[in-house]
């Protein structure tokens, strides 16, 4: 993917004022009141909580765009988390501000987003992005600026390259394991199931092509056949219509279709594909890119009145911390339902933050970035409860946060290492997680 310098996206963020448009994400200040406002931003639309000092993070996620039905899922952890925290004193005896940024799954948008972030609200650490692309443009920005990032959801194998030729210094982690791990869960699952030859088709960014990069490596060394290994199919991003991709994706008879997708431009893909006749008797696997309550309907029904996605089958980063019953039961108390795909990563990106923050005695960046892995990582007691590890860090003890996603054992790349959910689509277009799979 390219590159976007600094200095480009600070004058992308200077001129482009009024110009985007985004949406405003759940929020609330720290007193439990309501908030008085947003304020427009160059990246989107921007909601502040607002303290006169103490701890500032962002977020930076997709409420609109090509993921907005699964970043929409996520966007209230981040709120959740901190009014939390601000109920049980702050961090460094002081409440923490929030201020929500819409990157609205575009790296421009985000790249904008972040620059505001660091320069004019100076933020210390950042909650975000979703998509790869977009947490490549931010990181070039909150790496220079000393702003710790942790994506909930950023799973390219592309940060972990990075991550160990050391281009982020430190400021990068996330808590949803890199795609070098669900393209091998994903592999083992199709071996599992008997399928020999497999066609790949992806959305052309860091995402797409890492997962394909990984999920042909091992899907070969389980004896499996890449159908289209030497014209492999990767779509625009921007593009609008598929047929000429949907026509090469399922061309040679293979037995599955790896379709790695995002969801406004993936259910389009499907379409094509359906509409060509070419998908017909071809299993269909995705990922989670497309892993949203609303994706089967976005795809919509056949000629017969049936799902289009009906026995398609996928994978996703699960979550089987030991305090997600706890994050679950308070989700439900405060918000209603259940929390949607990635909930539990963005609430615990956002509580290694103010840990972190905690651990070092300062609300800086450079302090977060030097203390995350700490307070992630044994040694030292371990927590579930974000106040809890805040009581123990302000009496000078160690701590192991153990987080609703996962252990969240950060390492020295920021990866941590995760168990993924098999889901399908059943007859009545309802998603359902049929398994786990933990790859080995």
């Amino acid at each position: 993917m390219r590159k976007i310098s600094a200095a480009l996206t600070f004058g992308i963020a200077t001129l482009a004022t009024g110009f985007l448009v985004g949406a405003c994400g759940d929020s609330s200040t720290p007193n439990g009141t309501a908030n008085s406002g947003s304020t427009a931003t160059p990246a989107a639309n921007s909601t502040t909580t607002s303290s006169s000092k103490g701890l500032k993070i962002g977020s930076l996620l997709p409420t609109t765009g090509d993921l907005a039905s699964v970043g929409q899922q996520m966007l209230g952890s981040v709120p959740l988390l901190v009014d939390t925290v601000n109920a049980c004193d702050g961090v460094n005896g002081e409440p923490v501000t929030l201020v929500q940024v819409d990157d609205q799954t575009d790296p421009k948008a985000g790249a904008a987003g972040m620059t505001k972030l660091a320069t004019l609200d100076k933020v210390a650490g950042v909650v975000g992005s979703f998509a790869s692309s977009v947490s490549s443009a931010a990181v070039s920005i909150a790496t220079p600026n000393k702003v710790m990032l942790v994506s909930p959801g950023s799973t390219s194998p592309v940060f972990t390259e990075k991550a160990q030729k050391g281009d982020f210094k430190g400021f990068w982690a996330r808590t949803a394991p890199p795609d070098t791990y669900q393209a091998l869960a994903l592999a083992q699952l199709a071996n599992k199931k008997g399928f020999k030859r497999i066609s790949t088709v992806v959305i052309n960014n860091d995402y797409g092509v890492g997962f394909e990069k990984a999920f042909v490596q091992t899907f070969e060394k389980l004896g499996g056949t890449i159908v289209n290994k030497d014209k492999p199919v990767r779509y625009d991003p921007k593009a609008q219509t598929f047929d000429t991709e949907a026509a090469a994706a399922f061309a040679g008879k293979p037995d599955a279709v790896l379709a790695v997708l995002y969801a406004e431009t993936g259910s389009l893909f499907l379409k094509a594909a359906y509409q060509q006749g070419v998908s017909k008797g071809v299993q269909i696997l995705l990922t989670d890119g497309v892993k949203s309550p609303t994706f089967p309907e976005q795809v919509g029904k056949g000629s017969d009145g049936k799902y289009i996605l009906t026995g398609a089958i996928g994978t996703v980063p699960g979550s089987d911390g030991k305090a997600l019953e706890s994050f679950n039961k308070l989700w439900k108390d405060k918000k209603g339902g259940a929390p949607g795909e990635y909930a539990p990563q963005a609430w615990d990106a956002a509580a290694l933050l103010t840990l972190a923050a905690q651990a070092a005695k300062e609300n800086t960046g450079v302090g977060v970035a030097s203390k995350i892995r700490e307070v992630a990582n044994a040694p030292g007691t371990e927590v579930t409860d974000v106040c809890e590890g805040l009581k123990l860090l302000k009496q000078g003890q160690d701590i192991n946060y153990q987080g609703a996603s996962g252990n969240v054992d950060v390492d020295a790349n920021g990866d941590v290492v995760g168990v993924y959910d098999v889901w399908t689509v059943g007859d009545d277009g309802q998603i359902k997680v049929i398994d786990k799979v933990t790859p080995k």
